[in-house]
């Protein structure tokens, strides 16, 4: 299904569309639910932190039963979150949950706005939050996306009166929400975006709660709702052949990354929004009330409204073309309004394309590849089709910067139309990249360069072709991004982007080397082309106390897209460093310091990101026991990996293939994060691990949740999994057994060890366990109390069994030095260690 993308922000709306997937091809129903929205004028913000904290329910109601124009604004990108589907962490994993709120957004009609917070990681209280973003920056694009969007109605998922209750990236979405609706229509606060809108006042805002604010559904049901709106979400759409609860779920099931998938329902269900400023609707179910959403709200807009009601009334389904005439007449009607009427540039777009789709009209630019460098000369094919008996003639159409090509044909009907052009594209066009990562931010904000960007989920498309078309002998224009469709075998037409990038890349495909002594290791670099005839020579950027060999290599690739390898030799200082390299390709006087991330899944477009190509390189004062390692992946990590950095021999293990042979092997397992939360295998598998821990084995299970375990015991003992987390990374660590082999054999943990950990300490740590296990660490975030289920260690037979909620897989990508101590430590325990055991 088409991805639309619209924001309404400022000057980069219109610019905006799909990146990647089939473009839309709307069927009679489509068409008419088009034709029914455009007698509709009001509009519905929903506010909330991150990806997936929307009610898609309440907006698929709004904009598929109200007909209302809806809006998710979130703040943040969810760049802290896990990740359940792939390895994908921070800057890569706010990319996927982007294009995942696109792809619910497409199925449940809303649009989708962000500001620039980055989401840092669980937050305890809103002040926290608001300390770490920079909170008048945020509250002016909260501002912005009210004067730009100008909602009639406000909702907040969150309540602005319990700070400390959930995360605080939500009780401070409620309160920024708040605030700006109070600013955005105070002419003095924000004046600088006033230069291209006005000031604006919503007419009011709800918090929508729900069961989990009251703690219980059970709590939730018997809470007075009196005063509060009541809003049935099961109607039922024919025309889709769903409820409103089934595009829900669909569109809520599009968070896969979260784990997020939804079973429809069907039948009644109720939301309840609890107005929190402004007028209130005299009406309980009717959120609109006292406000006018019909074309009387727009001075000299009755005619219009008139017209589309009968187009609505008299539609047919056989012959959509049979309204275009009509909603012509009502296109010129809107053309005449005032410019600065904020409903003219919204519906035109919006008949426009109506009109369109009536006529079965399809225009299409294809590119002859999926990418080129800036300078380079591409082919393009255009195609352009009259599915209809409309008059309809192709005047001309332009690409990016080239003068008009006139055309003047006339569009028979079912008729197709294929011209083949070129493009140059501009030599100082930069690549196509996320915008929002073009340049380095903050811990809690990224730095966006170009103001007019600013809340666009997408950088906008910069090359188009744009077609003067005439119907009737009214001239529309119609803007197309360059796409590159192609034929798979299997999956028949695919679409990816058309995208500009580097006359040259380049890779250091490990991103953490770890040094576990002071011996040189050789470093694998790759160059591509993206140009034939590439030469210049590469350098690596290091600090002083580490040496490189040599200091540059040259760099000689004759064909685009061939790759050269170089090896360079790095030599770590004599004592424990932390350091990053970063590589440096220099071709005919510029630099090029960027590597290629390809980001590929079926629920969402491709993408392509443009990331400094650098390395952190550690030299760790190290040990460790036991060699061979059997990993148990869960929800997506590098621990694997890092480990193999540390020098241990590591072999995924396949949930089937767990049995004693195969186990016999190891020295070692370790259960990736979460796999007792996807992995309903391990439940048949559990007692072969505990009984190859008693076999003299060590078992370490990385953190779970307690939501929707799929085993019925964790430990060899009773183990109780909460929600206890420490989100401070520079929590204080005490050690409850400083005597125990985790903190000295065989290497000496100290409390340097947890310096430089990044985003938490831990997560879902437990709170009650069995006499067997010993806790080792305790900690806590301010004012609360301590918290030493962070790491525990039962001695099972002749074996160990350890759990741990430490948050090892934020920390190895990170290079963490400590981090790999302590897990060596956790790997080696029991392994010829002479270390007197202790007990709490």
């Amino acid at each position: 299904m088409q991805k639309l993308i619209r924001s309404g922000i400022l000057l980069c709306f219109f610019s905006i569309t799909i990146h990647a997937q089939q473009p839309k091809k709307p069927n009679a129903s489509e068409i008419y639910q088009s034709i029914q929205k455009l007698n509709f004028l009001g509009s519905v913000l929903y506010v909330a932190a991150h990806p997936d904290d929307e009610n898609t329910r309440l907006i698929s109601y709004m904009a598929n039963h109200v007909k209302a124009r809806t809006a998710y604004l979130s703040l943040t990108r969810g760049d802290g979150g896990q990740n359940l589907i792939g390895p994908e962490i921070r800057e890569q994993l706010g990319v996927i949950r982007t294009q995942e709120l696109l792809a619910a957004r497409a199925l449940d009609g809303g649009e989708q706005i962000f500001t620039r917070a980055n989401d840092f990681g669980y937050s305890k209280h809103p002040d926290e939050t608001l300390s770490i973003w920079n909170k008048d920056t945020v509250l002016s694009d909260v501002v912005l996306a009210i004067r730009t969007f100008k909602p009639d109605v406000i909702i907040n998922r969150f309540d602005h009166r319990s700070p400390g209750t959930t995360h605080g990236h939500h009780t401070a979405s409620a309160t920024l929400s708040l605030e700006a609706f109070e600013l955005a229509n105070d002419a003095s606060a924000y004046p600088t975006l006033l230069k291209n809108m006005e000031t604006w006042q919503t007419k009011r805002i709800f918090f929508n709660p729900s069961w989990w604010f009251y703690g219980s559904q059970e709590k939730f049901d018997k809470a007075d709702k009196t005063k509060m709106l009541s809003l049935d979400m099961g109607v039922y759409f024919p025309l889709n052949g769903l409820s409103n609860t089934e595009i829900a779920s669909l569109s809520r099931s599009m968070h896969q990354s979260q784990g997020f998938g939804n079973t429809g329902t069907r039948g009644k269900s109720l939301e309840y929004l609890e107005l929190i400023k402004g007028d209130a609707p005299k009406e309980q179910s009717h959120i609109f009330e006292g406000i006018d959403t019909s074309w009387k709200r727009v001075k000299n807009g009755e005619a219009i409204g008139t017209i589309l009601k009968q187009v609505e009334k008299n539609y047919d389904f056989n012959n959509p073309s049979a309204s275009i005439k009509e909603l012509i007449r009502a296109y010129r009607l809107i053309q005449k309004l005032e410019d600065t009427e904020h409903w003219k540039k919204i519906k035109s777009d919006a008949i426009k394309e109506t009109i369109a789709a009536c006529a079965g009209l399809y225009l299409e630019a294809s590119a002859d590849t999926n990418q080129a460098t800036s300078g380079e000369t591409i082919t393009i094919q255009i195609e352009t089709i009259n599915r209809s008996d409309s008059n309809i003639i192709l005047e001309n159409f332009s690409i990016g910067k080239k003068s008009s090509i006139q055309k003047n044909i006339t569009l028979k009907n079912n008729v197709a139309y294929h011209f083949k052009e070129t493009l140059k594209i501009d030599a100082q066009q930069p690549p196509t990249n996320p915008y929002w990562l073009n340049s380095k931010g903050t811990l809690g904000m990224y730095h966006v360069e170009a103001p007019k960007c600013i809340g666009l989920p997408e950088t906008p498309i910069a090359n188009i072709v744009s077609f003067s078309i005439i119907i009737d002998n009214i001239p529309f224009s119609f803007t197309k991004p360059i796409i590159y469709k192609t034929n798979d075998p299997v999956k028949g037409e695919v679409y990816k982007p058309f995208e500009i990038i580097p006359k040259v890349s380049v890779n250091i495909p490990q991103k953490v080397i770890i040094f576990e002594n002071d011996l040189q290791k050789e470093i694998s670099v790759i160059v591509k082309a993206h140009q034939n005839h590439v030469e210049g020579f590469i350098e690596l950027a290091h600090p002083n106390d580490w040496q490189v060999f040599p200091q540059k290599q040259q760099i000689n690739i004759y064909k685009k897209g061939e790759v050269q390898h170089l090896t360079f030799t790095v030599i770590p200082p004599k004592t424990q460093s932390e350091a990053h390299l970063a590589a440096q390709v220099h071709v005919n006087g510029k630099t090029y310091t960027k590597e290629r991330i390809e980001i590929d899944y079926d629920h969402i477009p491709y993408q392509t990101l443009w990331l400094p190509s650098e390395s952190k390189i550690v030299r760790l004062d190290i040990k460790k026991k036991g060699e061979n390692i059997g990993y148990i992946e869960g929800a997506g990590d590098v621990v694997p990996e890092s480990l193999r950095q540390i020098g241990y021999r590591v072999s995924i293990i396949k949930p089937e293939n767990i049995n004693p042979a195969t186990l016999r092997q190891f020295d070692a397992i370790v259960i990736g994060i979460r796999a007792y939360n996807t992995l309903e295998t391990l439940n048949f598998k559990q007692q072969i691990l505990f009984d190859f821990v008693a076999n003299g084995g060590n078992m370490i299970v990385q953190y779970n949740t307690n939501h929707n375990l799929k085993v019925d015991a964790l430990a060899p003992y009773d183990l109780k999994l909460s929600r206890d987390r420490v989100t401070d990374e520079h929590a204080k660590v005490t050690f409850l057994n400083p005597e125990h082999d985790l903190l000295n054999y065989p290497n000496k943990i100290t409390q340097k060890d947890f310096d430089g950990w990044k985003q938490e300490r831990g997560l879902y740590f437990p709170d009650a366990w069995a006499n067997a296990f010993t806790p080792i660490l305790s900690m806590h975030d301010k004012d609360e109390s301590p918290k030493k289920g962070s790491l525990l260690v039962a001695k099972h037979g002749k074996g160990y069994y350890i759990y741990t909620g430490l948050s090892f897989f934020r920390e190895f990508p990170e290079g963490v030095p400590g981090a790999y101590r302590l897990f060596a430590n956790m790997l080696s325990i029991g392994k010829d260690s002479t270390t007197k055991q202790t007990r709490e």
